[in-house]
């Protein structure tokens, strides 16, 4: 797994996790010098995957859509997929840089709908016992993840699953130094855009389609598709095929559903149309998806990210 570039929007660079299956987990832990440059990226850019930054020291401007956060450390921050954001003067961070896609919460799909709403705060400063206990569950992760002993991957889900939810019952910064400044603060999308987010997001079969969600919402396509891209700069229709693919991972991964009780539960009356629709969105057919599922429970091999070795000497 490697972090990379998507040179094909050249107007917005487009970040994404490579993740050579089923080799690797769609996770990943380092610090700021090891997780790479473009952990600290001056140009605006979107990512494809969740970024969680605890940021331990350090000074600048972190800017997310119009939102600017000035640092004064500790802070806990989250970069949802879609957000536009890059660093402004960025000098000396120090912390740890948290990635992954939403493969990763196929546990815990509710953690969706939380990092949405902290995507959408300040970042959080964390002041009296927040302190210790999310660098304890960051520590955490990152031995988890150094180890990879048997049964890692739902340790690690786990931990972030409570590094989440602890997050999310954190009271929102009060305004003063570290507010984050500009409009709006910090800028949310459209109205339009978070209902959209919050249909999809609830695995209702009824709601597959972007037609459908529109008359829910009571808007047209068309409008629905100019909120949508304007607050995500993805399309309705993309969101809802991501949507689709991620529950029926979760089912196949999750449960003893045949695969047309899983093509049922995802909106395809037709199995072997939702067998071509996966085998396109993940280069694997179902039966294969559910058997690599099986074995990487009980497979031990190096997930990690050769660039992110921790070093002996990490604090």
């Amino acid at each position: 797994m490697r972090r990379g570039r998507d040179a094909g929007d050249a107007a917005l660079p487009t970040h994404r996790l490579e993740v050579p299956q089923p080799q690797a987990l769609p996770f990943a832990v380092g610090t700021f010098d090891t997780i790479g440059p473009l952990s600290r990226a001056a140009f605006p850019h979107r990512h494809t995957f969740y970024e969680i930054l605890h940021v331990t020291s350090g000074r600048g401007v972190h800017v997310v859509d119009l939102a600017r956060q000035e640092l004064r450390p500790p802070h806990l921050g989250v970069v949802a997929p879609g957000q536009v954001h890059h660093w402004e003067g960025a000098a000396g961070l120090d912390g740890s840089v948290i990635l992954f896609t939403e493969d990763f919460l196929l546990d815990h799909p509710g953690d969706r709908e939380l990092l949405r709403r902290l995507s959408e705060r300040p970042w959080l400063r964390l002041d009296g016992p927040a302190r210790p206990t999310v660098a304890r569950l960051v520590d955490d992760l990152h031995d988890e993840y150094g180890k990879g002993a048997e049964g890692f991957a739902s340790v690690l889900r786990a931990l972030l699953h409570i590094l989440v939810v602890r997050a999310a019952r954190l009271p929102a910064p009060a305004t003063g130094p570290g507010r984050a400044e500009g409009p709006a603060a910090p800028a949310r999308p459209g109205r339009v855009a978070e209902e959209f987010g919050r249909l999809i997001g609830r695995g209702e079969a009824a709601l597959w389609s972007v037609r459908a969600c529109a008359d829910r919402i009571g808007v047209t396509p068309g409008y629905l598709a100019e909120a949508v891209k304007a607050a995500t700069g993805r399309t309705p229709g993309r969101l809802v095929r991501d949507a689709r693919t991620q529950e029926a991972k979760r089912l196949l991964a999750k449960t003893d559903l045949t695969v047309r009780q899983v093509a049922l539960r995802v909106g395809f009356d037709d199995p072997s149309y939702f067998c071509r629709f996966f085998r396109r969105e993940t280069g694997l057919s179902p039966g294969d998806f559910r058997r690599g599922a099986e074995g990487g429970r009980d497979k031990h091999h190096d997930h990690r990210i050769p660039s992110l070795a921790r070093p002996a000497g990490r604090a």
